[in-house]
């Protein structure tokens, strides 16, 4: 049986899961928040704060596995709207991103102890104490590594940051403590088996000292045709292209390129950028905001309205893990361009559902909006295409093989 872990449960962490419970393999599902509305104090939440509880509502598949850890989770949520932003300052406050994946961690390695399981599964910064305590235990244990090595980033990110110092502010990861860096070390360094969701992520570990359990890629899963939303209009340019960005705002992402490249077009298309800015201030950021479309933050269901609304996707990101939204944005009839530094090259065939461009090239996402712009019958070719091939990314596909990777494991072992 396997105890699974992860604070936040997001998509691909639920899909996990779910493959997990219909092999019958998943003994227990720990996580921060497991969120049932009750009717009346649902209606007396502020709006903000429901919608946000509601994203740790899970299926009811997983009622029976789920056990929660949730003060510091609460007070990342709460602490920022009362106004106490240094409760969650990046790794220091009580209530940091870090203070919530830690304090799970240590509680899902005190039930480890009692050694009910054979197997643990666990995400990077959630890792170390739970492997620490199978490792004892002689347990399996299972590491997905959602984004890249963390050397790997640090090399492009640091470069990043002397490039574009004005952005600088908005690379949260160069920021990590040696300490933080040290934990991920040793999770990897602990793994048995360690699940990535693209090629691009398998690259990465190269940077890895000391590293050798084997890796599988297991890209993710697409939304389903019952969630997915037809286009609201015909994808026609009529003299402007509708460009789209789903994202955190970080130069990670690469924005300032795609803002660039926008701006060299001169209004032959235009941008709507959906994602938070985060707490960091960044001029540069503030300014290029101003000049576009900006939705802050929304409810996953707008998120694919939107993206139904538009032409195509642009994710120019510098270093990414997979880019779940390049996914989503597919299934919505977008072609994507992107870099080859995301799942990209996993997904689409370069020319067909997309391109592949590369990072840090404004002139090389302008070429490729320009060309959508003026060749409609290519944009709607790309936009079938990119459809039909998310169609073969299931999220059953990927949850069932998560499911058949740990079997194997535990069968070999």
């Amino acid at each position: 049986m396997v105890l699974f872990s992860h604070p936040t449960g997001n998509a691909n962490v639920r899909q996990a899961a779910l493959g997990l419970a219909r092999a019958g393999l998943l003994g227990e599902f720990w996580t921060s928040l497991s969120y049932r509305e009750p009717r009346v104090l649902g209606r007396l939440l502020p709006g903000a704060v429901n919608r946000q509880l509601r994203r740790r509502s899970y299926p009811a598949e997983l009622a029976p596995h789920l056990r929660t850890v949730p003060f510091r989770e609460l007070g990342r949520l709460l602490a920022p709207r009362a106004g106490l932003r240094s409760l969650v300052r990046h790794e220091r406050g009580p209530f940091s991103v870090d203070a919530v994946y830690r304090s799970l961690d240590r509680a899902v390695a005190r039930r480890v102890a009692e050694g009910k399981f054979d197997t643990v599964y666990a995400y990077e910064d959630g890792a170390e104490f739970t492997f620490r305590a199978a490792g004892e235990h002689g347990m399996l244990r299972v590491y997905d590594l959602p984004i890249g090595y963390w050397r790997a980033a640090r090399e492009i990110l640091q470069e990043e940051a002397q490039r574009l110092p004005e952005w600088a502010a908005t690379l949260a990861g160069n920021r990590d403590s040696a300490q933080k860096t040290d934990r991920k070390d040793a999770e990897l360094a602990q793994a048995d088996l360690v699940l990535a969701a693209s090629s691009f992520t398998l690259k990465t570990l190269s940077h890895a000292p000391q590293f050798s359990a084997p890796v599988v890629v297991l890209p993710y899963g697409a939304p389903t045709p019952a969630t997915a939303f037809a286009p609201t209009q015909p994808r026609e340019t009529k003299g402007h292209l509708r460009a789209l960005f789903v994202g955190g705002l970080s130069q990670r992402k690469g924005l300032s390129y795609l803002f660039d490249a926008l701006r060299s077009l001169r209004g032959a298309a235009t941008l709507t950028v959906i994602g938070n800015r985060g707490q960091a201030s960044c001029d540069a950021l503030d300014r290029e905001l101003r000049d576009i479309r900006w939705i802050p933050s929304c409810p996953h269901s707008q998120v694919l309205e939107e993206m139904a609304r538009h032409d195509v996707f642009v994710f120019p990101s510098l270093f990414e893990g997979f880019g779940l939204v390049l996914l989503e944005a597919m299934a919505m009839g977008l072609p994507i361009i992107t870099t080859a530094h995301t799942a990209g090259p996993d997904l689409i065939t370069d020319g067909i559902e997309g391109w592949i461009v590369p990072i840090r090239s404004s002139a090389a996402i302008a070429e490729k909006l320009l060309l959508l712009r003026n060749e409609p019958a290519r944009l709607r070719a790309m936009s079938e295409a990119a459809a039909a091939r998310a169609r073969t990314f299931t999220w059953e596909h990927y949850g069932d093989s998560v499911a058949a990777c740990v079997s194997s494991a535990v069968n070999c072992r």
